[in-house]
């Protein structure tokens, strides 16, 4: 809870600090929140490794946990100290100052040492606290607390907090995520005499690299030296040979003579692997065409969630007379939409799913509805921008300096931040069930971190996209009010609808693995 708002703090506000505290300009603004925004997601697959390879959680969450209150301290301090930020000035005003180096140097320290407290926190934290039971079922519901409470703290996050940073104070805004990280740090600290500690157990990636290694190094001995079967290690349940798809890598577990030790024993190496192991990295293989489907779907998400913070500035976010909502706040009705979306899916669409069919929706099935109702914010994204360009011109604010407010309510933007939480309540457990039931069981853990690395490939890409159609297009130009936001949200749709036909394409190739097994441990 307390580092979920530390993040919170530092980044749900992100853009319009930096394009009203710091100066920058606001597609600059949009680019550097979308490269922080991938930390956040590709830096967590790194906290893991480290915590499976060399530490334990514990000791990985309290490193990191500090790391991340360096950084609140840092955003702190650059928005207290004067000679830490440029002066002040009217949004889109020629005459602002751009930050000097120094204060470019604060900035960027400040937000590395943000992911880097995420990256080591987020995923970390939910893998210690699982290993405090052993029972499955009190792991799930640790589980379900766990992203209650993720979702939780974001929603205060991009609400509160973020009113008091636009109108309260930046210091106080950032102080506040200073106390909730450094709460979070003091109980995980209090707590260490009872926590279950659990010894690394190596990368599960090394077992990949051995087949690879073993497969490459053994390619040419077939043709000249006879194998002695395959070897399966202490699995006595093991299949007896691997099967027949991608055979070029069953070679790594072809046993020869040159493998036996001295005391006439096998064992894994980077020269012998396992059957299983082998398996293990074909499942991999052949998941990774569907995995790589959701990529783009991660990117136009990333490119509204960010895109559309611009238009909020644009545009009146009055609530009566007296409340203005945060041009950052409009995330929340996403994360809310997928919160009730998923209660709903789960209560009454899924029962009633299985009712009339009498199957349960599978995970692919899930996704492809998530890849549709995607297809169809990426629409309504461009309709509510032609909408809001037409009355701009109405009334010639495009002639206008940055910073005119469009007489339109900003209350527009709900829509496709609606129909995006419900496309994700669908596409998003859907991912997570699927890569659960079809990875090897020594990469579960890794499984569900797979989620975070399409999110932060999603958010880099999204950078490049944005970057490409402005060096190409005049549609983007830093005064959006005089640009064609409308044509970037139409090119989102076609790749949205593009890339769903590659996923039907790869969920034709696809067959499902371990959905039976899964189905069996459940029944028994």
């Amino acid at each position: 809870m307390g580092l979920t708002l530390a993040a919170g703090a530092g980044s749900s506000n992100l853009i319009v600090f930096l394009v009203t505290v710091m100066n920058i300009k606001s597609i600059n603004a949009t680019q550097i929140n979308n490269i922080i925004l991938g930390c956040y997601s590709l830096f967590p697959i790194a906290g893991a490794v480290i915590a499976d390879s060399f530490f334990s959680s514990f000791y990985v969450v309290s490193v990191f946990a500090f790391v991340s209150l360096l950084s609140l301290i840092l955003l702190t301090l650059a928005s207290t100290i004067h000679s830490l930020r440029p002066p002040t000035c009217v949004i889109g005003s020629l005459a602002c100052e751009a930050p000097s180096k120094l204060q470019y140097a604060v900035l960027y320290l400040a937000l590395a040492l943000a992911s880097l407290g995420v990256g080591g926190t987020r995923f970390t934290i939910s893998t210690m606290g699982a290993d405090q039971f052993k029972k499955p079922n009190e792991q799930g519901t640790f589980f379900s607390w766990y992203f209650f409470t993720l979702y939780l703290a974001s929603a205060i996050s991009l609400t509160g907090i973020i009113y008091v940073q636009d109108s309260v104070s930046w210091v106080l805004g950032f102080g506040i995520g200073v106390v909730a990280n450094a709460i979070g740090l003091a109980v995980l600290l209090l707590g260490k005499r009872f926590y279950c500690h659990t010894k690394p157990k190596g990368s599960p990636f090394v077992g990949i690299a051995r087949v690879l290694v073993a497969a490459v190094r053994k390619r040419r001995k077939l043709e000249t030296v006879q194998s002695q079967g395959y070897f399966h290690g202490d699995n006595t349940k093991a299949i007896s040979s691997p099967t027949e798809s991608l055979r070029f890598l069953n070679c790594a577990a072809l046993r020869f003579e040159d493998d036996r030790k001295s005391d006439g024993s096998y064992s894994s190496s980077w020269w012998l692997c396992t059957v299983e192991e082998v398996e293990d990295l074909k499942t991999l293989i052949k998941i990774m065409p569907l995995w790589s489907s959701s990529i783009l779907l991660s990117t136009t998400i990333a490119m509204i969630n960010s895109l559309t913070v611009l238009q909020a500035l644009t545009m009146d976010r009055h609530l009566g007379p007296h409340f203005k909502i945060p041009a950052g706040s409009f995330l929340v009705f996403s994360i809310l939409a997928t919160a009730i979306s998923i209660s709903i899916i789960d209560r009454f669409l899924l029962p009633m799913w299985e009712k009339l069919t009498r199957r349960s929706l599978k995970p692919l099935q899930q996704i492809g509805i998530g890849h549709v109702i995607n297809i169809f914010a990426m629409v309504g994204s461009a309709l509510v921008e032609t909408r809001r360009l037409r009355v701009v011109r109405t009334h010639h604010l495009n002639r206008e300096p940055p910073g005119s407010v469009v007489p339109m309510s900003g209350l527009w933007l709900m829509v496709q931040f609606i129909v995006i939480g419900v496309g994700e309540a669908f596409h998003f457990p859907g991912q997570v069930a699927l890569y659960y039931q079809e990875f090897p069981k020594s990469l579960r853990s890794t499984s569900t971190a797979m989620i975070s690395l399409l999110i932060g490939i999603g958010y880099y890409l999204s950078t490049a996209i944005i970057d490409s159609v402005r060096r190409s297009t005049g549609w983007l130009p830093d005064n959006i009010n005089d640009g064609r936001l409308d044509y970037v949200f139409w090119l989102l749709t076609a790749i949205a609808f593009l890339n769903f036909g590659y996923y039907l394409l790869c969920t034709k190739m696809f067959k499902y693995q371990n959905t039976e097994n899964h189905e069996n441990e459940a029944s028994a």
